[in-house]
């Protein structure tokens, strides 16, 4: 389980009038691979949130974070470009959300690509007869052509591929 590795504790960042600010942290969870999970959700202004981001940056530094992955949701798209100019770039986005992601160490840089493709099945049905089973496109490049193929299509997030198959057959040909 995750824990905490900052907390909203306080750094002094010097002004130019010369005087003392306390500026606080932001709010970081430890991940497995010696980096810190960021999630900002509560709605706050770039003039906050980029000394905040800098005095963590400046803590995760000391304390040997290799990566940091900010996710920011679409209600702060605000922070989005503070974010990057602080050197941060893009990892991956959802409908709801951007995650961005910064490499500390002068090492090459290990984080995880973000997933870049999906599974494509295709099903191969014979019958008792030794028939097999073929469909033509009702939709796609294939279509109006003289084709015939095994049923195709892609599984989807997170779906066991043989209960993708069975429900792309099922869905191109209506046999179960």
């Amino acid at each position: 389980m995750s824990s905490p590795i900052t907390s909203t504790s306080s750094l002094p960042i010097r002004e130019q009038t010369s005087i003392f600010q306390q500026v606080g942290l932001l709010k970081a969870v430890e991940d497995s691979y010696g980096g810190v999970k960021v999630d900002v959700e509560e709605p706050m202004d770039s003039d906050v949130y980029v000394p905040l981001l800098r005095a963590s940056m400046s803590q995760w530094r000391q304390q040997g974070v290799k990566g940091v992955w900010i996710k920011l949701p679409i209600k702060l798209a605000n922070l989005v470009e503070p974010t990057v100019k602080e050197g941060f770039r893009y990892h991956h986005a959802e409908s709801d959300y951007l995650m961005l992601v910064y490499w500390i160490p002068e090492t090459p840089d290990t984080l995880p690509a973000n997933a870049s493709h999906t599974v494509g099945i295709g099903a191969f049905v014979m019958n008792d007869n030794r028939e097999v089973l073929v469909v033509q496109e009702k939709n796609g490049a294939f279509r109006d052509k003289d084709v015939w193929k095994f049923p195709t299509g892609v599984a989807n997030q997170g779906e066991d591929i043989w209960t993708a198959a069975i429900r792309e057959v099922k869905e191109e040909t209506d046999v179960s």
